[in-house]
């Protein structure tokens, strides 16, 4: 028993045995050092390979296509060596012709080389030895004669006959023996060929003209486009010099005056700022010049940058672009940085929270009924900031700013037999003693006549106090048995009152509502 390898050639894979497989790959070793590594020869050894793959199938007794040294050795004297095709000097281009034609029988394939429609004809031309160009005009005649069915053979002939697809069906197709001698020689014909047709074609004036119209036409269509890339870049460049200056413009006026008078016009600082005073509500003393400095560089460096970039690119003057570029993006990045740490450190002025209650009992005697009202919203005619956060906004007054706050009102069942009052102040701070500080330094009034409370719309902070937070919550203590009347005005302030009903708090004003040991029910009329 002899070992056998697996082996893939031209696409077909064979079973060859160990004695074969070293002859095999020996024959086709001296195969490419005879031909070279250059396309034509790796041309070449794939055809050789196409046919030798060809010559096994053919001499393949066994169904699992094994390979023995007798079929490599067939097919190596089919072929031939190098050492035996190199050219005789005693023999003549006649002698060897006669001698091709009398070593294999020609096949009918179709002739892609020289084909106009299939390669039908051309291929009929190569088996019969005759001109292709005689067998069209017959099928041509035909065609009229036979009233079309000259056109079906045709059609019936191109599909049924093979195309010759490698060096060695084409040389099939003449009658010439598919040896390596062949092979090689169809081959460089077929490259001398091609080299002198191209030569032929580039040597024309149809050519030459061509190859000038196609220069010019490159030369008008690479000028054209180098202008229009020119407008471009100087119409961006302009864009971009208008953008930054009135970015510029908008955000320094913003910064110094309050508010930019170039808002709303085009690709530019468009909402109004209000800069000056604003951040003093919220961080410390001395930490503002520093916040509107560092803003300052984040927002100034990239309209700086745009103003650069559009007058590079509209005057096109030489600068170190590297150097500008690398110091305007390390400020800015220490800018940022910087504001970063600032703004945690004022985060810490939230960290502790702290609240006390005012309580007050209300003695109206024998009154069964407390009546709840709204005051007069006395900052209602005084400008106001467009800003406002968790309720608390800012006001215009006398030219002073003045943080106002919304208070919230709610009802609970008291647990005596009086109407009490709470108000609960609650605020933030960097530790519990200014968080309760700041909570007793809110401002926040009620007015009490006989049944009737009239609560202020809003709560103040202190002149010199700072946003951390601050809020009211006022709570009604109602006696069970005893009633309240909630006005209409007083819609603005409640909040999430909890009643039998599940009533909405918008829905609750205007109506009286009662004490019960379920809890706050509607009085019915």
């Amino acid at each position: 028993m002899k070992k056998t390898f697996t082996i893939n050639i031209s696409g077909t894979v064979f079973h060859i045995e160990e004695d074969a497989y070293e002859v095999l790959q020996k024959y086709l070793v001296n195969l490419k050092n005879h031909f070279g590594s250059s396309e034509e020869g790796k041309e070449i050894l794939t055809d050789i390979e196409a046919r030798i793959a060809e010559i096994f199938i053919e001499k393949s007794t066994n169904v699992q296509n094994v390979v023995t040294i007798e079929m490599v050795n067939g097919a190596i004297e089919i072929m031939g060596t190098p050492e035996d095709f190199v050219e005789d000097e005693g023999e003549t281009e006649v002698q060897a012709a006669e001698s091709d034609e009398t070593k294999r029988r020609r096949r009918l394939y179709r002739d892609p080389d020289h084909r106009v429609i299939g390669g039908v004809c051309g291929g009929l031309g190569a088996y019969f030895n005759m001109d292709p160009v005689i067998l069209r005009i017959i099928f041509i005649a035909l065609l009229f004669l036979t009233g079309g069915t000259a056109l079906l053979a045709y059609i019936i002939l191109w599909i049924a006959v093979p195309k010759a697809k490698n060096t060695a069906q084409r040389l099939e197709m003449r009658g010439q023996e598919a040896t390596v001698k062949n092979i090689e020689k169809s081959i460089k014909e077929e490259v001398t060929e091609m080299k002198e047709s191209f030569k032929k074609m580039k040597d024309s004036d149809t050519y030459a003209k061509g190859k000038r119209s196609v220069d010019a036409a490159g030369d008008v269509a690479y000028s054209g486009i180098k202008v229009i890339l020119r407008v471009a870049v100087i119409v961006i460049g302009v864009l971009l010099i208008i953008s930054g200056f009135l970015g510029l413009l908008g955000f320094i006026s913003s910064m110094v005056i309050g508010h930019s008078f170039v808002q709303g016009w085009p690709m530019i600082w468009s909402p109004e700022v209000e800069v000056p005073g604003f951040f003093n509500h919220f961080v410390s003393p001395g930490t503002v010049t520093f916040g509107m400095i560092a803003v300052g560089i984040l927002a100034g460096i990239p309209l700086l940058a745009m103003l650069f970039i559009g007058t590079k690119l509209v005057f096109r003057y030489k600068t170190n672009n590297t150097a500008i570029g690398l110091t305007m993006v390390g400020v800015w990045l220490i800018a940022l940085v910087s504001l970063i740490v600032v703004s945690f450190s004022q985060l810490g002025n939230f960290k502790s929270q702290s609240s006390f209650t005012e309580t007050k009992t209300i003695s109206c005697g024998l009154c069964q009924t407390l009546t709840l009202k709204l005051g007069e919203d006395k900052y209602a005619d005084y400008a106001k900031m467009d800003f406002e956060i968790d309720n608390v906004k800012i006001a215009v007054v006398d030219g002073e700013e003045v943080m106002l706050g919304h208070a919230k009102l709610d009802i609970e069942k008291s647990g005596n037999d009086e109407f009490v009052i709470l108000v609960k102040k609650a605020s933030r701070g960097k530790s519990r003693e200014l968080a309760k500080e700041n909570s007793e330094n809110i401002i926040y009034r009620y007015d009490l006549q006989d049944s009737t409370v009239v609560f202020d719309p809003y709560f103040i902070l202190g002149k010199d106090d700072k946003y951390r937070g601050q809020q009211v919550d006022i709570t009604i203590k109602v006696p069970e048995g005893k009633a309240v009347y909630l006005s209409d005005d007083l819609v603005k302030i409640i909040h999430d009152i909890e009643n039998v009903s599940n009533t909405w708090d918008g829905d609750m004003v205007g109506k009286t509502w009662v004490m019960k040991p379920e809890g706050l029910t509607l009085k019915e009329k």
